[in-house]
């Protein structure tokens, strides 16, 4: 496959994609919900675990964008390469993914939706179904190319809402702490469930890694040519980055609106949402109301979109792989098929489960934060094996906080797995 030279600002346009999509597949519930709680409770000192683990997770998301441009196979096939069990594993994840990740966060959106559009008059039900069928047709009509276009659009739109809401945040000033404000305890229970959460879902889940090698193949099929690993590494880390910095000005908003405040915050992610909506609306004006809307909603809608996206494409390689004779993947009508089967799915668990549906949200957090350093190591796995020259290879210092995250992930895990089990 051809590769394109130069590292113009053109030709940084041109190779947007893959980062893009990580980036609003990430600004999600993590961001929206976990970083505005996190300033909301504890200040502005929660940048540190944001920061921390933007940074711990860094390399398991690089190494997909890694493996893939030097090897032209995607992060799965990578796992196949290491041993069929690391392929099924990974399937299993996916599967427990198919049924919770997608029906969580389209309920969260329709949930957000309703609220603040006044629809009170529909159930979320009701606007989950018709998100499932706004998205599917975007997904099956338009593929990758619209999905990569329309986000860019999406993006832009909500980077500026949520800067311009920032911005009036802080020239707004902090809001008035209440006289008998006590900062909550952070190393207690309820403090470091709090802080693996905030952390575990920081950017994103690990197996969400392999989602961005695939669109990286996708990209490149489209245009007919493979950009350099320099030119990819640096897309993906726009990207990255962008997720962070998004996730400090969530934090902002929260810190700056409620802290101090002992305002009793839900622990629904659309009532809290709400919350957020109505007291930025207070602690600013009326006015302002559009622009945290949009922010809000953007977030959610684009989560929505590139998960659909991504579960549908790694499905199809994984059935592939473990099937070698069916050949779905590179398909239309199976994309389509997948993208249909998934939102069906998705919707009668939505329409089933709804009143357990925080039991569902439970173990998929649960399964994401067990399998992370599990996911990591099959990552480095990938990057360190014989299909990867020396040369390219992660430098020692990439290495060694791949080390670190693992560690770092492994403890997170394992505490939070005696917190739920004991």
């Amino acid at each position: 496959m051809p590769t394109m030279k130069g590292t113009s600002s053109k030709t940084f346009l041109k190779n947007l994609g893959p980062g893009l999509l990580f980036a609003s597949m990430a600004i999600g519930t993590s961001h929206l919900v976990l970083s505005t709680k996190a300033g909301a409770q504890f200040g502005w000192i929660m940048i540190l675990p944001i920061l921390l683990a933007n940074i711990l997770k860094y390399p398991f998301f690089e190494f997909g964008i890694r493996y893939t441009n030097i090897t032209e196979r995607t992060l799965i096939e990578g796992y196949l390469n290491r041993g069929k069990n690391y392929l099924w594993f990974y399937a299993l994840i996916t599967l427990i993914s198919t049924f919770t990740i997608l029906a969580a966060l389209y309920t969260v959106t329709a949930g957000l939706f309703s609220t603040l559009f006044d629809l009170s008059d529909l159930s979320t039900i009701t606007i989950a179904l018709g998100l499932f069928v706004c998205i599917s047709l975007v997904l099956i009509i338009g593929r990758y190319s619209f999905l990569e276009k329309s986000l860019k659009f999406v993006v832009t739109i909500l980077f500026v809402a949520l800067l311009v809401t920032t911005l009036l945040v802080i020239f707004k000033g902090r809001v008035q702490q209440v006289a008998d404000f006590s900062p909550p305890p952070i190393f207690n229970n309820v403090g470091i469930l709090f802080l693996i959460s905030l952390m575990g879902w920081m950017p994103t889940t690990v197996e969400a890694s392999s989602w961005v090698s695939l669109w990286s193949v996708e990209k490149w099929k489209g245009d007919n040519y493979k950009p350099s690993l320099k030119e990819s590494l640096q897309e993906f880390n726009f990207g990255y980055f962008s997720t962070a910095l998004l996730a400090i000005f969530f934090m902002i908003i929260g810190w700056f609106t409620l802290y101090g405040t002992n305002t009793i915050l839900s622990g629904n992610a659309v009532t809290f949402a709400d919350q957020v909506v109505r007291l930025f609306t207070i602690h600013i004006g009326p006015w302002a109301y559009i622009f945290i809307a949009v922010s809000a909603f953007a977030t959610l809608f684009s989560s929505c979109m590139t998960a659909h996206d991504a579960i549908a494409r790694v499905s199809l390689d994984i059935i592939d792989l473990l099937f070698p004779n069916k050949k779905l993947s590179g398909k239309k009508i199976y994309f389509t098929l997948a993208i249909v089967v998934l939102a069906v799915i998705n919707f009668v668990v939505i329409s089933v489960f709804s009143a357990n549906m925080g039991q569902l949200v439970g173990l998929a957090t649960f399964v994401s934060f067990i399998v992370a350093p599990i996911v990591g190591y099959m990552n480095l796995k990938n990057v360190m094996s014989d299909e990867i020259p020396f040369s390219q290879r992660p430098s020692e210092g990439l290495q060694w906080l791949t080390y670190a995250g693992i560690l770092f992930l492994s403890l997170f895990s394992m505490y939070y797995f005696y917190i739920v089990l004991f």
